[in-house]
Parts: structure tokens; C-alpha cells; sequence
């Protein structure tokens, strides 16, 4: 066989391995991804609650007169546009402004499932976060009616954290309850996830409060986009930044008239909170089973 044979079935070879995806290549190519970012927010509803001062304390806000003011509502945005769309080199964002608290809401409810998108600050801040951290959050499990925690901006829900240092912290909303891999809090300390602790109820009904820090700090510097995920399966759930694991959480549930009931399904929250934020890429997929790559963070 002379050279030039030789030469082109080499060539022929290197061109077939070129083509040809491996494993890890088809998985990609066949996932499926929903879109629920779209310029008119066609699959999101939204609620607009109140600008607060400093010193809130949970209450329903009064006039100078003491009556109690109204929430601004749902699906009122239009007049106040902090959740409005934008097209910028191309991509379609999620502009908030913050102004406001209050929330998109997804028309459908969610159960077990990959959820992720890409988000990015703002410079703005608002009264009463002039002087604090920007904040905002993704809201799941959402059920039930809005208003129902201290901000009486959100439904009940469990919360992936999204703020300055803090990306992937755990939150309880109203009468929420579940279990995270993490260390147990002392005195003045706030509980840490860690993957390597057994698991820890926080939240209504338990002894520690709902709140867990996340693992470690993943966040991009600021102006840079930075990478959410969230995995949803059967009451387990995974905070993922930037491609990294931050908090193992499970046995979601919450608490009603002193009765503990499986907190599995509902809808996403994408908060306002006195922060100006930006999300593009807000995908999702349904998941049948949950992959070994996850759920290996859940056996003992």
C-alpha cells in the first residue's frame, strides 16, 4: 500500500472521529430545553406588593392615617414596569428594576425538573437595601397565595438565595421546612452546607431557623454573568453555581395548622428585592429520573 492510500485513509479516519459524538456529546445534543424567556413574559404572571422603609417589621404596611395599605397586585406591572424586557447584542433579558418587591411568577407549575439561567447585577439599590448586599432569589415549590412571608411579596416557597457573596444560600418562605447537608450552627453562626454532613431540618417546626449558607463562593466578579441550576426531584434538591454543587437539600415540606405536608410542586419565583438585576437563558426540562451525577449527593 503505497503513501498516498495510506495518507487518505488516515484522513478519512480523523474526519469520521471528528463527526462522530461520543457519550457525553449525544447526551447534550438530546436534552431538551424549554424557553421561558420570551420579549413579551408570556409565560410568567407578576405581583407587585410594596416599596418598604427601614425598620419594616413584618406588618401590613399603613397609611399616615394607620389604615392598612393594599398590596399594588398582580399582573399590574404595566404601569410600574420593574419586570420588563430588553434586547441587547441579540438575546432577549429580564430587566427588574427592583423598585418594587414582588416577583414573576411561571403560568405552570413545575415538579421535577433541571431549571437554570444566567443572571447578573444592576447598579441600582433600593430603600431598604441602600446600604446592604444586592439581593433577589429563585422562589420553588411555589404554592398557595401571594404575600404569605415577612415581605408579603412571595408565596410559600423554598429559596436559592441570588445575592452579592451569597449565591446559592438557603431561605424558608412563610411556613416552609426541609433538610440540607450542612454544619450545625453555634451561638452566633448561621448553619454551612457542606456535602460531607449528614442532613439538617431547618426551617418551621425545627429547632434551627430557615436559613443555611451556601458551601463556598462561586460568584463571577461583578458585571460578569453567572450560571444558575437548580435540580428538582421528589421533595430533593440541588443549588448549583457556576457549575459547581453548593447545597444538598430534601425532604421538602411545610407546615400548616400543625400538620407537615411534602412540599414537591409548584411554581418559580423570580424575585424583586430592592436590588436591579438582570436574567437571560431562563430554561428548563422535565426529568424522569434523576441522574446519577446528582444523585450521588443523596445517598449516606
Amino acid at each position: 500500500m503505497n503513501k498516498e492510500v495510506i495518507g487518505l485513509i488516515l484522513l478519512l479516519c480523523f474526519a469520521f472521529s471528528c463527526q462522530a459524538p461520543d457519550s457525553n456529546t449525544a447526551t447534550m445534543v438530546d436534552e431538551s430545553w424549554d424557553n421561558l424567556l420570551d420579549p413579551d413574559l408570556s409565560q410568567w404572571d407578576n405581583y407587585l406588593s410594596y416599596q418598604f422603609e427601614e425598620g419594616y417589621d413584618g406588618s401590613i404596611p399603613v397609611d399616615s392615617l394607620g389604615n392598612e395599605l393594599s398590596p399594588i397586585g398582580t399582573n399590574k406591572n404595566d404601569e410600574y414596569q420593574v419586570f420588563r424586557t430588553i434586547e441587547k447584542e441579540g438575546e432577549t433579558l429580564l430587566y427588574v428594576t427592583g423598585e418594587y418587591y414582588g416577583c414573576v411568577i411561571s403560568k405552570a407549575s413545575y415538579r421535577n425538573y433541571h431549571f437554570k439561567l444566567k443572571v447578573k447585577w444592576g447598579e441600582k439599590k433600593w430603600t431598604p437595601r441602600e446600604n446592604l448586599l444586592k439581593d433577589t432569589g429563585i422562589l420553588y415549590h411555589s404554592i398557595g397565595p401571594m404575600g404569605a412571608e415577612y415581605w408579603r411579596s412571595w408565596m410559600l416557597s423554598q429559596e436559592f438565595q441570588i445575592m452579592e457573596g451569597h449565591m446559592g444560600d438557603y431561605w424558608s418562605q412563610a411556613s416552609s421546612a426541609i433538610d440540607i447537608r450542612a454544619y450545625p450552627p453555634e451561638y452566633i453562626m448561621s448553619p454551612v452546607a457542606d456535602v460531607s454532613q449528614p442532613f439538617l431540618p431547618l426551617g418551621t417546626g425545627e429547632e434551627v431557623d430557615g436559613y443555611c449558607m451556601r458551601s463556598a463562593n462561586y460568584e463571577h466578579p461583578v458585571g460578569e454573568w453567572n450560571t444558575l441550576e437548580l435540580i428538582c426531584f421528589e421533595g430533593k434538591s440541588l443549588h448549583i453555581v457556576n457549575g459547581e454543587v453548593v447545597m444538598v437539600l430534601q425532604n421538602s415540606r411545610y407546615v400548616e395548622g400543625g400538620k407537615e405536608s411534602p412540599l414537591i410542586e409548584g411554581k418559580i419565583q423570580l424575585q424583586s428585592e430592592a436590588s436591579e438585576v438582570y436574567y437571560k437563558d431562563i430554561l428548563i426540562r422535565e426529568l424522569d429520573l434523576l441522574p446519577e451525577q446528582y444523585a450521588q449527593y443523596f445517598r449516606s
